[in-house]
């Protein structure tokens, strides 16, 4: 079974010695991530096995395969600039954006949105944030939901198999024969970026761009195509448009905002700013 289908499950309990440290608390995320709540004791998911489901069921979620159109053809122009740009970014090898990459490929944890932290300027820390954490968390089994039909329908094959070249991430071989389009890390990232610029503002032209970058590292990595990045980033504003009408959505969303003005208030310590490596987009 590969990492998406035990993805699909998000079921099980957190085992007893976990991030809560104990059997009594460590039910309770279980729980939490079996109804998708945020916990009311600091306990979160560990990885994909025990991840919390989305929002959305498979009966009232969008289906990517309805909205996207397909991918480009290779022989195409457009599928062309694809491989040219999967080239042209193999010459990344080594150097800070490359790194980064490879650092973007973090999905499923609690802590994967820390990307963000440069550019919300606070520190992400999951036990000050824990409705904003699941929320995060729990927009990727949304995204599971919607994007699926179209990865299995279109199945294009990723970059590094049709070409075979250096990637940031050695890749497992689930991702080899997994879909490329749309990118799942793009379309999460700009749902990420989406979500917290609305709850903070004033970071928002900071956030958009970090989402953006998020996606772009999968280009980078070579592990997606350009235009799998871009049709990532419809799917992401998808699920945000979707997730706008569910009321448990906004529920959480007005707790989290709350948790996020205050972890703001009372920061101590600014996080660094971006890196100037992200300002532009790499291809």
């Amino acid at each position: 079974m590969t990492l998406r289908s035990f993805l699909f499950l998000g079921l099980g309990a957190l085992a007893c010695g976990t991030l809560a440290g104990s059997c009594a608390t460590a039910d309770m995320g279980a729980a939490a991530a079996e109804t998708g709540a945020a916990p009311t004791q600091t306990s979160f998911w560990t990885g994909f096995r025990d991840h919390p489901h989305g929002y959305l069921t498979a009966g009232d979620a969008p289906n990517a395969l309805n909205f996207l159109p397909p991918p480009p053809e290779l022989d195409s122009l457009r599928g062309q600039a694809d491989v040219a740009a999967y080239r042209a970014t193999r010459s990344l090898a080594g150097s800070e954006r490359w790194a980064i990459a490879r650092s973007d490929n973090e999905i499923e944890t609690p802590t994967a949105p820390r990307i963000f932290e440069c550019a919300l300027g606070v520190k992400f820390e999951p036990e000050q944030m824990p409705t904003l954490t699941y929320l995060l968390g729990r927009m990727l089994g949304d995204l599971e939901t919607i994007q699926t039909p179209a990865k299995r329908a279109y199945f294009r094959s990723r970059p590094f198999v049709a070409e075979p070249a250096e990637t940031c991430i050695a890749p497992e071989s689930w991702l080899a024969a997994s879909g490329s389009y749309p990118s799942g890390h793009s379309a999460l990232g700009w749902a990420w970026a989406l979500t917290l610029a609305e709850m903070a503002p004033d970071r928002s032209d900071a956030i958009l761009r970090r989402g953006l970058a998020y996606g772009e590292s999968r280009a980078v990595c070579g592990v997606h195509y350009a235009s799998d990045v871009e049709a990532g980033r419809i799917v992401g504003a998808v699920i945000v448009t979707r997730l706008k009408a569910d009321a448990a959505f906004q529920a959480d969303f007005a707790k989290a905002r709350e948790e996020l003005v205050r972890a703001r208030a009372a920061s101590s310590q600014a996080a660094p700013d971006c890196s100037a490596a992200l300002a532009s987009a790499p291809y």
